[in-house]
């Protein structure tokens, strides 16, 4: 098999076999001898040794600095640990590009692979009819009936549950930098602290530290997002409408990459002075000033039920509300 080959095939197994810009990407991250270690994974470093006859030395060596680069996953068991690679294209984002010594030429790599493929395997992913991967996260402040709300929906009650908590660079914005928003406030939780600790791709937190960054996220004009599912929640990215992978696809080409959260904002009208503040905050155009009132009002269509222009008006005229069931959230 020929180097490009191996790259190639690299590529096929996260499902990228038509990618010009994925093999590229595995051919910076790992050599002739480490890909064709990826190419035989799952497997513990003893067996691929004896398989190989490369030392298990060797093999561990080259398994603990992939596993940093994060092309490698371990899976620890009481028969010892077994190592697989990637299992999509998304984790091998989002892993690699906190890869603590990655060169600038691999960052930009994987903006080329935004800017050019991504927006296809996204409309592919949506005539397919798949659930996004992600949802819209409020923080609980901003909506009218608190009792409502889930566990696993607001921002600060996920934070203050949980045992641990690390902050990360934004892989988004470390490869796009098309704006100045904050790079280090993306939250790990839980199971995926340990990860990044082990990696060092991130610092632990408390939960004190924790809140501060998210509303440092909020000041910001970040979108708290997280996984697409009830329980079990490993993350909490904090978006920009310009350089995520997801929301510049929805705001642009009206792409489904993101679930709204269940909420919806609306607006008191009684309460508000037409300031326009919100106008700035909603991303998603689902804001508008009547002409003739001069009150604001909220397209339902649209509205991602983020909260942010519910944080930022100064006459607290707007909140959110529940518009979808509970079940909305895949279990």
């Amino acid at each position: 098999m020929t180097d490009r080959d191996l790259y190639r095939e690299l590529s096929e197994n996260i499902g990228m076999r038509n990618s010009q810009i994925v093999p590229r990407l595995f051919e910076l991250i790992a050599d002739k001898r480490e890909a064709e270690l990826l190419l035989a994974l799952p497997s513990s470093a003893g067996d691929y040794a004896g398989a190989s006859g490369v030392s298990e030395d060797e093999v561990e060596h080259m398994l603990e600095d992939l596993f940093v680069k994060g092309v490698v996953f371990k899976k620890r068991s009481g028969k010892g640990v077994l190592f697989r690679m990637s299992r999509d294209v998304v984790q091998f984002h989002d892993a690699s590009i906190l890869w603590p010594e990655a060169p600038r030429a691999f960052l930009d790599l994987w903006q080329d692979f935004m800017d050019e493929e991504w927006p296809v395997i996204s409309e592919k992913a949506q005539k397919s009819g798949t659930r996004p991967v992600g949802r819209v996260l409020p923080v609980g402040e901003s909506i009218d009936d608190k009792q409502q709300i889930l566990a696993c929906e607001d921002v600060i009650r996920i934070i203050d549950s949980a045992d641990r908590i690390a902050v990360t660079n934004c892989t988004c914005r470390l490869t796009a930098r098309k704006c100045d928003a904050p790079v280090e406030i993306c939250l790990q939780v839980d199971a995926a602290v340990e990860y990044t600790l082990e990696r060092g791709t991130g610092r632990e937190v408390d939960r004190e530290e924790a809140r501060r960054l998210i509303y440092e996220a909020e000041e910001a004009g970040l979108i708290h997002a997280t996984m697409n599912r009830e329980g079990n929640l490993h993350f909490i990215c904090n978006c920009c409408p310009c350089c995520c992978m997801v929301f510049p696809l929805l705001i642009h080409r009206n792409l489904n990459t993101c679930d709204p959260s269940r909420y919806r904002a609306v607006v008191r009208a009684a309460d508000c002075t037409g300031c326009a503040e919100c106008l700035a905050r909603c991303y998603f155009g689902s804001i508008s000033i009547d002409q003739q009132s001069g009150v604001a009002s909220v397209t339902a269509g649209s509205c991602m039920g983020c909260g942010l222009c519910s944080s930022t008006c100064p006459e607290n005229a707007i909140s959110l509300v529940e518009v979808r069931d509970a079940d909305f959230i895949p279990s």
